[in-house]
């Protein structure tokens, strides 16, 4: 066999989302924005001597951080999609990322936890007037970044995969949420949140007297993000331990090979990236095709991206009664 023959039975191991480059954009938009906010407050913070602009500052280049990472693992993935060394590609470096900022979200909720238990026993003084423009100002900056980010979790609705033996077309959602953006999306929340649980807090202190209030929503808030924070962390973690994504999706194939007296003796399920799965399948076979005959099979069933087929021939006498 000459050694340019075999090329067209070998294919891309690229399973960006669909999206990948357009969320990698917003990502970039939202971290400058980020930190613009943050060297602003900072800068303000120093200039005014306002202890809160400094927090809030400080606060913000916590989150501009956790964004960078989700921009930075955009760009890695996106550079290094073809690389050899990533036998499935890059796909699910989102996932890691993802992971990584949900930790992040852990440890500010815990923070933010902290912090208002502690107000609570042992009030501050609060300079109200200060302290809403600059909630009211950071909401307006959180409230554009999750705007950005809108929809940005879920990947493109139509993908062309060519598995070396069947083209088919998806117009699926399934499979395609992409978690390192959800992560960014939640980062911008959290903000946004904080800052209306803040201007709500800082409302009724500033009208009724109600210091207890600031802290109480302080509470309220960190237990809001420490729950969006453990839904990343098993969405993303889930991925990342190659659990199997879609129940359904195993059924289907199931359905589709078990047929004529073939059996599938092991099957493994797993996400490669936002809208990629990738399948190994071992069947069993008194008539054996050749493994195309079965992918040709799955050719219908979306997402899947890469296929892999062992058939064992089962002879007589072989098969459990």
């Amino acid at each position: 066999m000459h050694a340019h023959s075999i090329e067209r039975w070998r294919h891309s191991h690229n399973f960006l989302g669909a999206d990948h480059a357009r969320n990698e954009y917003r990502t970039w938009i939202v971290v400058a924005l980020t930190a613009i906010m943050m060297v602003g407050e900072i800068v303000a913070g120093l200039a005014f001597g306002s202890m809160a602009l400094l927090a809030d500052g400080f606060h913000m280049a916590t989150h501009a951080g956790a964004l960078s990472i989700t921009g930075l693992a955009y760009w890695y993935a996106r550079r290094h999609a073809h690389d050899a060394r990533f036998s499935f590609g890059t796909g699910k470096l989102g996932e890691l990322a993802g992971y990584s900022s949900a930790v992040i979200l852990a440890i500010i909720a815990l923070m933010i936890g902290i912090e208002s238990v502690l107000r609570l026993a042992a009030p501050v003084p609060i300079r109200f007037d200060e302290a809403i423009i600059v909630a009211v100002i950071g909401l307006l900056v959180n409230l554009a970044s999750a705007w950005i980010l809108h929809d940005g979790g879920k990947g493109g609705h139509h993908h062309h995969h060519d598995h070396g033996h069947a083209k088919h077309d998806h117009h699926h959602h399934h499979g395609h949420d992409d978690h390192n953006l959800r992560s960014a999306y939640f980062h911008v929340l959290t903000d946004a949140l904080t800052s209306v649980l803040a201007i709500a807090a800082l409302l009724a202190g500033r009208f009724y007297g109600w210091l207890w209030m600031d802290p109480l929503m302080g509470i309220v808030g960190s237990l809001v993000i420490a729950r969006w924070s453990w839904g990343l962390l098993k969405g993303a973690g889930a991925v990342l331990l190659d659990m199997t994504p879609d129940g359904a999706m195993a059924d289907r194939m199931r359905a589709a090979l078990e047929q004529g007296g073939d059996r599938i003796a092991d099957l493994h399920l797993w996400r490669l990236g936002p809208g990629h799965m990738a399948a190994i399948v071992s069947i069993v076979s008194d008539r054996p095709q050749e493994p195309s005959h079965y992918k040709s099979k799955l050719a219908a069933i979306s997402n899947l991206s890469h296929v892999t087929v062992e058939v064992h021939p089962c002879r007589h006498g072989d098969a459990a009664p």
